[in-house]
């Protein structure tokens, strides 16, 4: 717990201030951030970064996470984003050839998707910056209420598993007790704050986001028991590495866009 405290207090003095500063630094702590998180995802299926598909991985991640305000470096090559990803995919699958399947298909789709994964969740962390500082709060705050809710309600009153064949210590009061501790962070933003949202928009709102940000935990706790991994990293003592703190993000950043709160 020490340990994990310690850690916490480090990694809050270098990213609050990086958000509350906003601009540039936010882009290249998100690049950063993003590009440990893809190392670590390659890392599960022992795929290194510092190979051809792992920097084609890398560079196609770059390319995915270059904010709106940005993209004049695209139009000046005149491709999109798409045309991007289409393009390393058939550089990818040529490279199964030239490898002679020593890098195969389902690694060819494994790279896109987890490329795809980290890009689009830290993409929307630098947009959703963009849009202002409370929103940053407000997906902060309210994945650190589900996720303290869930613990501390699914260890007092938790009897039914959620999702035992993939996370066995969770239960179905806890994640209840996740949603509930997040519509009352909700309640606050209201409150206190001047975001672009009714009550009524902002429970419904959130009630998803605490939902899907529990889906994102699971997500990533089935990649590790698939891959027999049980931290995706250490670059973070006590909490593992960047995706296991940023798992349930990558699914509420991207969302916060889907239901125009931001």
């Amino acid at each position: 717990m020490k340990q994990r405290i310690i850690t916490a207090a480090i990694f809050g003095a270098i990213f609050l201030p990086i958000i509350i500063y906003g601009g540039m630094p936010v882009v290249i702590l998100a690049y950063a951030m993003a590009s440990i998180a893809l190392y670590e995802v390659l890392k599960m299926r022992k795929l290194k970064l510092f190979s051809v598909p792992g920097l084609i991985s890398l560079l196609l991640l770059w390319v995915i996470l270059l904010p709106k305000h940005l993209q004049d470096v695209l139009d000046v090559l005149r491709y999109s984003k798409i045309e991007f990803v289409l393009l390393a995919v058939l550089i990818f699958l040529t490279y199964t050839v030239a490898t002679k399947n020593g890098f195969t298909f389902d690694d060819v789709a494994f790279s896109i998707l987890a490329t795809l994964y980290v890009g689009i969740g830290f993409y929307f962390f630098i947009e959703t910056r963009e849009s202002g500082l409370v929103y940053i709060f407000y997906s902060l705050f309210i994945i650190w209420a589900t996720d303290s809710g869930a613990y501390f309600i699914g260890r007092a009153m938790g009897k039914n598993k959620l999702w035992p064949e993939i996370s066995p210590n969770k239960t179905i009061e806890g994640s209840i007790g996740g949603v509930v501790c997040a519509l009352i962070v909700a309640v606050l933003f209201i409150l206190f704050t001047n975001i672009n949202a009714t009550f009524w928009q902002l429970a419904i709102i959130t009630i998803v986001l605490s939902v899907f940000g529990q889906i994102g935990d699971l997500v990533e706790s089935a990649l590790k028991r698939h891959y027999d991994v049980k931290d995706s990293g250490n670059i973070m003592p006590g909490h593992g590495g960047i995706l296991d703190r940023f798992d349930s993000l990558l699914f509420v950043w991207p969302l916060l866009h889907y239901f125009y709160l931001v």
